[in-house]
């Protein structure tokens, strides 16, 4: 199967309610095109240079969300090339996305990563700290906080999976009730080609696929 015939069958699979994220994480452009070609509609990138390289190619062919860990001296890049940043995680990094969107003269939609399985070597906010952080960088003029995204294990059994998507639909939840002032709740990102089946079972409305579409990575 290739491009073009995975990305069909993965869109035709999907709920209507969900929206599909193609990770393209070390894809060419022309794999990137023919997933776009295909109708998907939103690119994930998971490094500002590796979206750079490809972006003149495929442009505004599609929305670009960044997926990966955001250092602060790629924040300024970043905002110019993605519509969404998905893995914001620190008062620090949401204030420096704010004054480069000032700058830039736009309101950039994130979602605050949540590190659901409290592992250390992983990116994202601790679970009891998401309501903390949300509630100081919500009244940022140039961001605005639409949901939250979690990452699962990469490999082995999809149900591991499920605790993480449980945890994390929990906090979305209480967050929404809140009803913070410039926090929209709407997407909630999780799962991957291994276990977005679960992640849908448990809420998701945005899941990140690379895999299902190009294939394994060289």
């Amino acid at each position: 199967m290739g491009i073009k015939e995975n990305s069909r069958r993965l869109l035709k699979e999907l709920p209507d309610r969900v929206e599909l994220v193609a990770a393209a994480k070390t894809r060419t452009a022309d794999e990137v095109l023919a997933a776009v070609e295909s109708g998907i509609k939103i690119i994930g990138q998971n490094y500002v240079q590796e979206a750079e390289a490809i972006y003149p190619a495929v442009g505004n062919k599609a929305r670009w969300h960044f997926i990966g860990h955001l250092q602060k001296n790629k924040v300024k890049k970043a905002v110019k090339l993605f519509d969404m940043i998905e893995t914001v995680d620190s008062v620090e990094l949401a204030q420096e996305i704010d004054k480069r969107c000032a700058q830039a003269g736009k309101v950039m939609p994130v979602l605050v990563e949540i590190n659901s399985g409290k592992e250390p070597q992983k990116a994202g906010v601790l679970p009891e700290k998401a309501e903390e952080l949300i509630k100081a960088i919500s009244p940022l003029p140039n961001i605005r906080v639409m949901g939250l995204m979690t990452m699962g294990p990469r490999f082995g059994n999809p149900e591991d999976s499920r605790p993480y998507f449980i945890t994390t639909k929990k906090i979305f939840e209480r967050i929404k009730a809140l009803a913070i002032a410039s926090v929209e709740m709407k997407y909630l990102s999780m799962g991957m080609t291994n276990s977005y089946t679960v992640a849908l079972e448990e809420g998701a409305n945005l899941v990140r696929i690379g895999t299902r579409i190009f294939g394994e990575r060289e």
